[in-house]
C-alpha cells in the first residue's frame, strides 16, 4: 500500500524563497501549496488541513509569524517549522514557546529543511488524536477556530475575547463536563483558579449572546458544584 502523500504548506514573503522551497519540497515527493502573509496562511490552514507548516516569522501586515503560530495552536497541532533571518536566542525561545515544534535561520540548505521536515512528520500522528477540526458546527452556531470567527444565523457574533475563549475551550471539550478550576485556568491562568463567580458573569453574558432561551440554556448546561459543560446531543 502506497503512502498518502504529505501536504506541506510554505509561508513566506520573499518570491525566491517560495520558489526555491516549494522546488526542493516537490522534488521530494511533497505536495505543497504557499501563502505570503498570516491571513493568507491561517485561511489555507484552515481549509486544506496540511500536515506540515513552515512558516517565516517575518511576515508583512499586522501579523507575523508567531501570532500565526499561536493562532494555529488554538485548533491544531500540525508541526510548524520557523524561518528568520535573524539568529537570536531570544526569538527561537518565543517560537518555541508558543508551539513551534523546530526553528531554521536563513540562509539554510535545501537538505537541512527537508531533513528537518522529515523528522518533524515522523514524530507526528498524520492527524493527532483528539485534534479539533477548524471549524464547529451545531445547528446554526458556527464557530470559526482560525478566523475567531463566531455565527449565529449567518450573522457574525461580537464576542468579547474573554467570551470566544470561553466558548472555544468548552467546544473543543465537546460533551465533556469541564470544571470551573479547569476552564478558570485555561482562559484566565492557573492564579485565578478560585474565581467562580468572575466565571459565571461571563458564561451568563455568553449564553445571552449563543442561546435561544439564555435561562434555559440548550449549550452551555452548567453541572452543578463541578463545572459547565457544552452540550451537542438533545
Amino acid at each position: 500500500m502506497s503512502t498518502p502523500q504529505k501536504n506541506i504548506l510554505v509561508v513566506d514573503d520573499e518570491p525566491e524563497i517560495l520558489r526555491a522551497v516549494r522546488g526542493g519540497l516537490a522534488a521530494q515527493g511533497y505536495k505543497v501549496d504557499t501563502a505570503v502573509n498570516g491571513e493568507e496562511a491561517l485561511l489555507k490552514a484552515s481549509t486544506s488541513a496540511p500536515d506540515l507548516v513552515v512558516l517565516d516569522v517575518m511576515l508583512p501586515g499586522g501579523m507575523d509569524g508567531l501570532e500565526v503560530c499561536r493562532r494555529l495552536r488554538e485548533w491544531t497541532q500540525v508541526p510548524v517549522i520557523m524561518l528568520s533571518a535573524r539568529n537570536q536566542e531570544r526569538q527561537k525561545v518565543a517560537a518555541l514557546d508558543i508551539g513551534a515544534d523546530d526553528y531554521l535561520t536563513k540562509p539554510f540548505g535545501m537538505d537541512e529543511l527537508t531533513a528537518r521536515v522529515r523528522a518533524a512528520l515522523r514524530r507526528t500522528p498524520s492527524k493527532p488524536e483528539g485534534s479539533p477540526e477548524p471549524i464547529f458546527q451545531i445547528d446554526d452556531l458556527v464557530i470559526d477556530y482560525a478566523g475567531h470567527i463566531v455565527t449565529k444565523g449567518g450573522e457574525e457574533l461580537k464576542l468579547t475575547p474573554i467570551e470566544y475563549e470561553l466558548l472555544r475551550f468548552l467546544t473543543q471539550n465537546a460533551d465533556r463536563v469541564v470544571t470551573h478550576r479547569h476552564l478558570l485556568a485555561s482562559v484566565w491562568g492557573p492564579e485565578n483558579v478560585e474565581e467562580t463567580q468572575y466565571l459565571r458573569v461571563h458564561i451568563g453574558h455568553l449564553r445571552r449572546k449563543i442561546e435561544a432561551q439564555p435561562a434555559v440554556p440548550r449549550y452551555i448546561v452548567t453541572e452543578p458544584g463541578v463545572g459547565y459543560r457544552f452540550k451537542t446531543g438533545s
